[in-house]
């Protein structure tokens, strides 16, 4: 086959998304009280999520249906292309085939408005007035600004400061879609005021921001929380991607080797690979890859147990593999990925052998990007880059028709900044210490018999 990109008609869109829950070969632990140390109840959730949500968080459903509100919103940018890398291929000189399944396309630029639109379409159906959200680098911001644009509602963002300062056009764009955004941590919450007391250049964490968000929702009645990342409910919504490639590959006849996604929280590696976790089950030999940060390596050194979500303890405990909450990451440019756990679903299927993880040092997946860049066209999100140099790794002395798919989850535009720091030779590879890893374990709850 000839064809470069592969594109299915709106009328393909997924009317149903992929629960992998019920197929899960080891039962989810559940989220626990922080305080009790037991699972906690819906109703504990509703003071910052919508029923809708809570429910998909613990659904034991296989498909849940799409909305077709939310599916007309998809259809602004979905279904998103299937690419072969052929220019990529010559590049490296692989004998390899080496797709990419391209969520650059969407408005915000990433493959973050597959859960931010239902999330904003469930919370508005409810009455929510405003969500309160946090962003790494920008993208899932950019995107709950735009999906709250889409169904009238108002939302505010709070961005890792260290992010916020290096990408000001992803704030001017978050505010453009009518957002409000600050910088954390803020003075406009009681964590982000202590954070600040202790560390008034505090360069922010992804963790301390979930707090202020948090605890924005917690304390306004008209508010709720959104997360764009790490919960069940959020890789749910994401299977679309996973879905989509899957119905693609099969229509080209092509039996994917391996799957590859960058990993920070976990929602578009989760969300690309979970609806191919049945067929791996039933004897599938397809590999399902992880890349992530030798800065920010949770997969591949955190501990698998119960830890806090977030920074000051307000989120329930989830059961993931995790640096401690504690944890500050150094500064480095892939802002997305420099969050202390992961999902729990992705954590529970690297538990089982069903996902593999590796890191990666920065000024290798910037130059994976460069590239990436020179041979496709296309500037890559530094998150994305990660999965990129795993694709590239995967293909060099490959066997001929091995066949390489990863998940393009955003483009580099509003990251320039970081790759004149690549060209100009400003960048550190950084592997977090495992004195530091050990010390922020350290403060990890403990907790018996789950």
């Amino acid at each position: 086959m000839t064809d470069t990109k592969f594109i299915l008609p709106e009328s393909e869109l997924p009317t149903a998304w992929y629960n992998v829950l019920p197929d899960l070969p080891t039962p989810l632990p559940p989220p626990l009280d922080p305080r009790t140390h037991q699972p906690v109840s819906p109703d504990m959730l509703g003071a910052i999520f919508p029923p809708a949500l809570i429910e998909q968080e613990m659904s034991p459903e296989r498909w849940i249906p799409i909305p077709e509100e939310v599916r007309e919103v998809y259809k602004l940018w979905r279904p998103s292309p299937l690419v072969r890398a052929r220019r990529l291929e010559q590049a490296i000189g692989t004998k390899a085939r080496i797709y990419y399944k391209n969520e650059s396309v969407s408005p915000a630029g990433s493959h973050k408005p597959n859960t931010a639109v239902p999330q904003a379409y469930y919370n508005m159906k409810a009455g929510t007035k405003r969500l309160a959200t946090e962003t790494g680098a920008g993208q899932w911001g950019t995107a709950l600004s735009f999906a709250c644009q889409m169904f009238g509602m108002a939302c505010t963002v709070y961005m890792v400061r260290v992010s916020y300062d290096a990408k000001p056009y992803r704030g001017i764009l978050i505010r453009s879609y009518g957002a409000e955004v600050f910088p954390s941590p803020s003075d406009k919450t009681q964590s982000g005021r202590a954070a600040l007391a202790e560390n008034p250049a505090s360069p922010g964490s992804l963790g301390l921001a979930i707090s202020e968000a948090v605890e924005d929702a917690a304390t306004h009645g008209d508010t709720n929380y959104a997360l764009g990342s790490v919960l069940n409910h959020v890789i749910l919504h994401q299977t679309v991607t996973g879905l989509e490639t899957k119905k693609q590959l099969d229509l080209m006849g092509e039996t994917p080797d391996v799957l590859i996604g960058c990993v920070g929280g976990g929602s578009n590696f989760g969300g690309f690979v979970c609806p191919f976790v049945p067929d791996k089950l039933a004897g599938s030999k397809v590999r399902l890859l992880a890349a992530e940060p030798q800065a920010c390596p949770t997969l591949t050194r955190g501990e698998y147990r119960y830890d806090f979500g977030d920074v000051a303890g307000l989120t329930p405990l989830l059961k993931m593999h995790t640096l401690g909450h504690g944890f500050y990451p150094p500064p480095i440019h892939a802002g997305g990925l420099r969050y202390h756990g992961d999902a729990p679903i992705v954590c529970s299927l690297a538990k089982d052998k069903l996902v593999e993880a590796r890191a990666f040092y920065q000024k290798d997946v910037f130059e994976a990007g460069r590239i990436f860049l020179q041979s496709e066209g296309f500037l890559p999100a530094p998150e994305t880059t990660h999965a990129i140099a795993a694709a590239i790794e995967e293909a060099r002395d490959a066997p001929a028709g091995k066949v390489i798919v990863f998940l393009y989850s955003g483009h580099g535009m509003l990251d320039l900044a970081a790759y004149d720091a690549y060209l100009q030779g400003k960048l550190e590879n950084y592997a977090y210490p495992d004195a530091e890893i050990r010390r922020a374990l350290e403060a990890c709850p403990k907790v018996e018999g789950f």
